[in-house]
């Protein structure tokens, strides 16, 4: 693949690359292209967890190595269960993101519990802790914590243990949420003092959820890839839509899962309002839908639709 596809590849759909002029060196370089990201293992898969994997997808393409980091150890100290339990969440994970799309070939998933408990790596917490303040450590922490008000001393390791996972994993591009990215900032101020490289960061967007507000597991406003295809567009069509593009979740979910798996898109819509409408580009998309010319029931109609193909096979693992 020539450079500059590559680059576009790799930057398609991403609010942040820390900085892209480090990526376009890394990817000139020819040399070893790893990227990673590190999921807490979690029972629920929704589509804040698949934006990652598109991009994972996009990575391999683009001749990246993948490494995604099942995260027990940080999933352990930030209270979702005991290790047993996670175990069995993180092999399910393992393999929804598989039927997701992933390559299995070009992926490598690693427990965190197979490494972080070395005395190396130990040590280097040991370290990282003696140059980074508490409030440091905090604020890094916030976005992703159970407990933001009265937060437990664990949490504060896990930071730490996020930043010195990109060392000991080899990695050059960390991928995460845009919440990702204090930790990722902590990373790449403070792992050239350990002596090690500073990663480049590449930051997606965080979803809305389908109310239009913050996206949240108490308040159910998402889509599960466990969800069946009726739940599914039951969600789709209640959700929010209004008639603009901006903080409109369905015009996200079309954006970032819809159109970077499906060469085009076809809105079906009954004769009498112009019959069927076919894509080839979000763009074409988004100007239509700013122009009102595309009724936001007959774009929820195709997102269901779409949605519903793209979560067939993880629907089949149990």
């Amino acid at each position: 693949m020539e450079i500059e596809d590559a680059i576009s590849l790799v930057t398609r759909n991403a609010v942040e690359i820390v900085t892209e002029d480090e990526l376009r060196l890394l990817i000139e370089s020819n040399g070893n292209l790893r990227a990673y990201v590190g999921y807490e293992p979690s029972g629920e898969i929704h589509l804040g967890h698949v934006m990652t994997v598109n991009k994972l997808m996009d990575l391999q393409k683009a001749g990246f190595e993948v490494v995604v980091l099942l995260a027990d150890v940080h999933a352990y100290l930030n209270e979702k269960g005991d290790f047993d339990e996670i175990a069995d969440v993180a092999d399910y994970n393992r393999r929804a993101f598989i039927a997701l799309g992933l390559r299995e070939d070009r992926t490598d998933f690693v427990l965190g519990s197979s490494y972080q408990l070395e005395k190396d790596y130990v040590l280097d917490i040991h370290k990282l802790a003696r140059i980074t303040t508490l409030n440091r450590a905090r604020r890094s922490m916030d976005e992703v914590s159970r407990r933001k008000e009265d937060p437990m001393v664990s949490q504060m390791i896990y930071p730490l243990m996020q930043a010195l996972d990109i060392a000991h994993l080899g990695i050059n591009l960390a991928v995460g949420g845009m919440d990702q990215r204090k930790i990722h900032m902590l990373a790449r101020e403070n792992l050239p003092k350990l002596g090690y490289a500073s990663p480049v960061c590449l930051h997606t967007p965080i979803l809305l959820g389908l109310d239009g507000e913050k996206m949240s597991s108490s308040k159910g406003n998402y889509v599960s890839v466990r969800d069946d295809e009726k739940q599914l567009e039951k969600k789709i069509m209640k959700a929010y839509c209004p008639m603009t593009v901006e903080n409109n979740p369905i015009i996200q979910i079309a954006q970032y899962h819809i159109f970077p798996r499906f060469d085009r898109v076809i809105v079906e819509r009954d004769v009498k309002f112009g019959g069927d409408l076919e894509f080839r580009t979000f763009e074409e998309l988004e100007s239509l839908y700013s122009a009102g010319e595309l009724h936001p029931a007959d774009l929820k109609k195709a997102v269901a639709n779409y949605l519903n193909k793209l979560l067939e096979d993880t629907r089949k693992i149990i």
